[in-house]
């Protein structure tokens, strides 16, 4: 029997989750101060998101709201949010289990959050792999040696984001 380990990247997820559920219950109770803004993405197919087929066929995997100006209804409990929408000048309501949201920011305050990997999922399963960004070229191995070498687990790398910056 294999012990149990301390999962700490779910436990980091769901803590991380739990900034979003407190953010919009805030929304909720006392609307968006100042030029606060959220732009929320889901995976539509999740199990216990809400939404009109229409938009489940546009967006057939994942889908990104705004929630800024016009909408109406937040409501916001443990497990997921619900918020009324206008699509094609018609006023949709959505259901969006916290689970489903895969990116959260509030570009007024430069902050935003990534998920990678499902709260309530069984322990035994491996974390998803860290995303790669787009880098500088490294630099070439100095010697035939190194070239010949296979390369080594790189998850430590440091990555420059100056490219990606605006200036």
């Amino acid at each position: 029997m294999a012990k149990p380990t301390l999962r700490y990247d779910k436990m980091v997820e769901n803590a991380l989750r739990s900034v979003v559920r407190d953010a919009l219950t805030l929304t909720a109770e006392h609307g968006l101060p100042g030029a606060h803004h959220f732009y929320i993405t889901f995976r539509t197919g999740h199990p216990g998101v809400e939404i009109p087929d229409y938009l489940a066929a546009q967006y057939p995997h994942e889908m990104t709201i705004v929630l800024e100006h016009q909408f109406w209804g937040l409501e916001v409990d443990d497990r997921q949010f619900s918020v009324t929408l206008s699509f094609r000048n018609q006023a949709e309501r959505l259901v969006v289990p916290l689970a489903a949201v895969t990116a959260f920011a509030d570009p007024s305050v430069k902050f935003g959050l990534e998920f990678r990997s499902e709260p309530d999922t069984a322990e035994a399963a491996p974390p998803a792999p860290a995303p790669k960004l787009a880098a500088e070229k490294p630099p070439a191995p100095t010697s035939d040696d190194e070239q010949a070498a296979p390369s080594a687990d790189k998850s430590g790398e440091v990555v420059k984001l100056d490219a990606f910056r605006k200036k």
